[in-house]
């Protein structure tokens, strides 16, 4: 008790002592410093190094108008006020203001309020300085924490940013100011949509073509025969910095009338559809209207295409040609447009030649290539007589057990994925020292087949193997052109890798090796969610042992153990190449020509080229 009535009495002389000393002093007894007055930008007596902000959003000529007014007017206010000195006009023409990009006058006079040059900057409305509540926000406060601050005084609000009362009202301005520029995009954007939908196209300058008094693209003869060189230099197997140092050297001239050519220019002429008389309308949108950063449109907004909407320069079809050549480029094709082979004949009849730097080639066009070829002499493994000799074993009913479920170390395989692909050492050793092969694909049987190639000028050939410490090894074959393709072929997951055994066939010095694609084990991605329990003590030891991929096998393996003996015995794969009559392994496949595209031929692309180049230096001498 005695305690208790000693800490309250503590509490009361507490309290006591602060309402002592909240009473204050005698008012006479303290002197007072009075702060300085605020300056009245419009009637303060010392000198201010003012700069004025001009801006327009069009380089439209009849902006200029507005842009000359601006800066003009700006002029006179400064020389009305005798305390003010114009320290310089920053001005950006045809510059948006929702973003700061090339908006280099702008940031120029923020490096001078920083540099210490400027005291006030000048300004026609919120509008003028920014259109983006962020930017000019930011600005202000960046350039108030300046010492001295920096203000800036809009003429159209009257606000001066120097009055700490004016952040509330910049605020609300600002974002009045943002979302006009949001409404206009919206217009803009709208007016474009209804244009599009009634055939009514943008014409912007192009090489190739001038334009007439309604707007209309019209043949200039001698910008076209540039065009058409272009064109034809690439069909012909030329890059773009080829022809764009060729172009350069002969004196030519692009749309802008620059005499030095870039292999970007180059791409921007093969990639555009108004060359063969076609309109595209809309192949890039503009996702945010604050930072006008296009992006491809990848169907995020409608497209238009006009076929015929005027004279063409280029045939349609060497158009397309030259759009899957310069898709495939990245893989390092530069030949001319690739044809599919087929083999005609032998053990290999009906097989199509793998192309491993072209995309370009669908499920649809390795089935057409291959039924091209009649087959009438091979027979469906399921409806062959089979004969059997007196003394011989009845075999029916037995299976010949799939390889995969014994061990597989040591045999001939192949392992696939989405982009590349690994045969095993024992595939390797069936060539030898052959470290490039050929890849053959039947689709209709699902068969994969490999063999030797040694020919320099075989485009289709691929690197296998490679030597370490003097023995060959295998060697990733990166497929990126052509593994998307066989997947859909097969109807296999992207998302998983396959991996297939495979049976070597010889005949004296020459060897192929066969894959069935339907005889394979998958590798499926085990997506086991990660354990929340942070405390458990066996969460390393989980997350280790969990497999990155579970093995799986082909749903119809489920009831046997392998194929019927008889059916596996006479399998395509095995009896065509037990056959000595039909074996012709090296036989060359023979083009299978796409007959939707008739692209200029290689002797007329070659005529075309000389002409063309011969006309223009002949224009140039004279």
């Amino acid at each position: 008790m005695k305690e208790y009535e000693e800490r309250t009495e503590t509490i009361e002389q507490q309290k006591a002592l602060i309402r002592e000393r909240y009473k204050g002093i005698n008012p006479d007894e303290l002197d007072v410093i009075p702060a300085l007055p605020k300056p009245d930008i419009f009637k303060t007596s010392s000198m201010l190094r003012v700069a004025v902000y001009a801006r327009v959003s069009t380089d439209d000529p009849r902006q200029t108008s507005s842009y000359e007014l601006q800066k003009n007017h700006y002029q006179d206010v400064v020389d009305r006020n005798p305390n003010w000195n114009l320290v310089k006009i920053y001005a950006d023409e045809g510059i948006s203001g929702t973003s700061l990009q090339h908006r280099e006058a702008f940031k120029q006079m923020v490096q001078d309020c920083e540099d210490g040059k400027i005291d006030l900057i000048l300004t026609k409305s919120v509008s003028r300085f920014a259109r983006n509540v962020v930017d000019c926000i930011g600005y202000v406060r960046e350039l108030l924490s300046l010492r001295p601050p920096v203000g800036v005084f809009f003429e159209t609000e009257h606000l001066n940013t120097l009055d700490p009362k004016s952040e509330m009202i910049l605020s609300f301005m600002s974002t009045l100011a943002q979302e006009e520029s949001h409404t206009k995009s919206e217009i803009m954007n709208a007016s474009i949509e209804m244009r599009f939908r009634r055939g009514i196209f943008l014409t912007p300058p192009l090489l190739g073509y001038d334009q007439d008094e309604n707007g209309e693209l019209k043949i200039n003869e001698h910008e076209a025969k540039i065009v058409k060189l272009i064109f034809y230099m690439y069909l012909n197997g030329n890059t773009c910095q080829e022809i764009a140092d060729t172009l350069t050297e002969l004196g030519c001239k692009t749309k802008k009338n620059n005499e030095v050519w870039s292999s970007g220019s180059i791409l921007q002429i093969l990639q555009n559809e108004r060359h063969c008389g076609d309109v595209l309308a809309r192949k890039t949108w503009t996702p945010n209207y604050l930072d006008h950063k296009s992006r491809k449109n990848n169907q995020d907004r409608n497209q238009y295409r006009k076929r015929e909407h005027h004279e063409a320069i280029i045939s349609r079809d060497d158009f397309i040609a030259v759009q899957k050549l310069i898709s495939n480029a990245k893989y390092g094709n530069k030949a001319l447009l690739p044809e599919l082979h087929v083999i005609p004949d032998g053990a290999l009849k009906g097989f199509i030649t793998v192309n491993p730097r072209w995309a370009g080639f669908k499920p649809d066009d390795y089935r057409a290539a291959s039924s091209s070829i009649s087959d009438s002499e091979s027979t469906p493994s399921d409806t062959i007589p089979i004969t059997a000799q007196l003394g011989s074993f009845d075999l029916r009913g037995y299976e010949i057990a799939h390889g995969q479920f014994f061990e597989t170390t040591g045999k001939i395989s192949a392992t696939l994925s989405y982009e590349k692909l690994r045969f095993s050492t024992e595939a390797l050793r069936k060539f030898g020292e052959i470290k490039t092969v050929e890849l053959l694909i039947h689709p209709s049987s699902y068969l994969l087949a490999v063999r030797p190639c040694t020919l320099e000028d075989n485009r289709n050939k691929v690197q296998w193997a490679r030597l370490r410490n003097g023995v060959l090894v295998p060697r990733y074959i990166y497929g990126a052109a052509f593994l998307p393709t066989l997947y859909e072929l097969f109807g296999w997951n992207p998302n998983c890798k396959y991996r297939v055994l495979g049976v070597a066939h010889q005949k004296g010095s020459e060897n192929v090796l066969i894959f069935n694609m339907k005889e394979t084990e998958v590798r499926i991605p085990n997506e086991v969610p990660a354990t929340t329990d942070k405390d458990s003590p066996n969460k390393s030891a989980e997350a280790s042992s969990t497999p990155k991929t579970i093995l799986g096998y082909p749903a119809e393996w489920m009831n046997s153990f392998g194929n019927n003996y008889y059916s596996q015995t006479h399998a395509r794969e095995l009896v065509a190449f037990t056959n000595n009559k039909n074996w012709q392994i090296t036989s060359e496949g023979q083009p299978y020509k796409e007959s939707e595209l008739h692209t200029t031929s290689k002797a007329d692309l070659t005529k075309g080229i000389v002409e063309i180049m011969e006309e223009i230096k002949e224009n140039r001498n004279d």
